[in-house]
């Protein structure tokens, strides 16, 4: 079992370069079967999820070369080979296989997805989508039967504003007939990403970004070159671990507007940050305030942040209060915390959170986002060292993180048991 060791109290300083978005690079891989010669995408993060990836594709029969932050996918050979199980139960975002798998070849068989379990989080908006376009979609034994002699476009209202639904359903319907129309779509800047790769390989999409979005199906696509845009969770991190570090940390390669409603927060609390064109400047402060946070849909302050985000406020003076109006239950890495000493108490959909210091502890990651949670709070922690087990979660979407945080000054480093 392979752990990260802290040993806090310094402050991070310097300058920590953002990879491509997780959340893009999981839909975009998929998205490259759609089309009939090779694609390129630059800037791919070196994640485990984009590991997992890479063998589904080349299950399913496309050649993929992977170097450092560039990888090329031919799918000229691909077939739509049933995948009940297998690599598609490791990460949740294989249900994206659904979409572009139905978009070429009219059929699908994939096994329900796995992925970190912080909530159940139900793929029914996405089976409205396909079923709208003319699939018939079961389950059978815990997999997903997709098929449809033709797909056509339809007017589709998603009853939740679903980032995976909206993807989901824009892969089937770029290569459907006629024009699909999805209204209440999800505005988050990996749904822009995706859209451009698409358009590029000539797809007709408008109004990605905005919850009203149109598609015009195209019989064929072809390959182009992409460069993914960068993590705004992974660049969120660092400056929510820079303000709890009061330290001084330049986040390079970053798209200040996707980060608004965090560093609206930070600014808040009393935390000095400074927008470039592609960077951001985090100068923590000796003391902070209490805020308080809503976890909303984009744009609103993200999900994903809530959990480093708590750790951040147990920091704070006062009391602050943290909702999350997008996952009820997206709470389990505050027992962690309460391990390091931290005051918080669950009411609902809020953790209310009294600020004050924290010791070091043995913690467990439970998914992704509470990994980087505890992380943050071991960076903290003036004395002794913080123990985190569940480092395969913090795999899935933080690559170098190691490294990074040792060229910022801390000290960290993993140790295998």
């Amino acid at each position: 079992m392979e752990k990260l060791m802290i040993a806090g109290g310094r402050p991070l300083r310097g300058t920590v370069q953002i990879s491509g978005a997780k959340n893009s690079a999981i839909a975009l891989l998929p998205a490259a079967i759609l089309a009939e010669t090779e694609v390129i995408l630059d800037n791919l993060p070196q994640l485990s999820d984009v590991a997992v990836y890479t063998h589904i594709l080349e299950e399913l029969g496309a050649k993929v070369e992977w170097s450092d932050n560039q990888i090329k996918i031919d799918p000229s050979d691909i077939k739509s080979i049933p995948m009940p199980n297998g690599p598609v139960k490791k990460l949740r975002a294989s249900y994206y296989m659904m979409g572009a798998l139905l978009g070429r070849f009219g059929e699908a068989v994939i096994g329900l997805p796995g992925g970190c379990n912080f909530e159940p989080r139900p793929i029914d908006q996405h089976i409205k989508g396909f079923e709208a376009l003319g699939a018939t979609v079961t389950n059978e034994h815990g997999a997903i039967h997709l098929h449809a002699k033709r797909l056509r476009g339809a007017r589709i209202y998603l009853d939740v504003s679903s980032v995976g639904a909206t993807i989901n359903i824009m892969l089937a319907a770029a290569r459907a007939e006629g024009a699909t129309v999805i209204e209440n779509a999800a505005k988050e800047p990996e749904i822009i990403d995706v859209a451009t790769l698409l358009n590029a390989m000539g797809a007709s999409i408008k109004g990605a970004g905005t919850e009203t979005i149109r598609i015009e199906g195209v019989k064929e696509m072809h390959g182009c070159r992409h460069s993914i845009i960068p993590d705004r969770i992974q660049a969120g991190t660092y400056m929510i671990a820079a303000a709890a570090t009061r330290g001084d940390v330049l986040i390079d390669n970053v798209i200040p507007k996707h980060l608004e409603a965090l560093t609206a927060k930070l600014i808040e609390m009393g935390v000095q940050v400074e927008e470039l064109d592609e960077s951001i400047r985090v100068i923590g402060a000796d003391s902070y305030g209490h805020v308080d946070v809503k976890a909303l849909v984009y744009p609103g302050f993200p999900t994903d942040l809530q959990s480093p985000m708590t750790s951040l406020l147990t920091q704070c003076k006062g009391v602050s209060v943290l909702s999350d109006f997008v996952y009820s239950n997206r709470f389990k890495h505050v027992p962690e915390l309460a391990r390091m000493g931290a005051k918080i108490r669950v009411e609902g959909r809020s953790a209310v959170i009294e600020g004050g210091p924290l010791n070091a502890a043995k913690v467990s990651a439970s998914d992704l986002r509470a990994g980087a949670a505890l992380v943050i709070a071991g960076l903290t922690v003036p004395e002794g060292v913080t123990e985190v087990t569940g480092v395969e979660y913090i795999d899935r979407g933080y690559d170098h993180l190691v490294t990074n945080l040792r060229s910022l000054g801390a000290d960290v480093w993993r140790q295998t048991e």
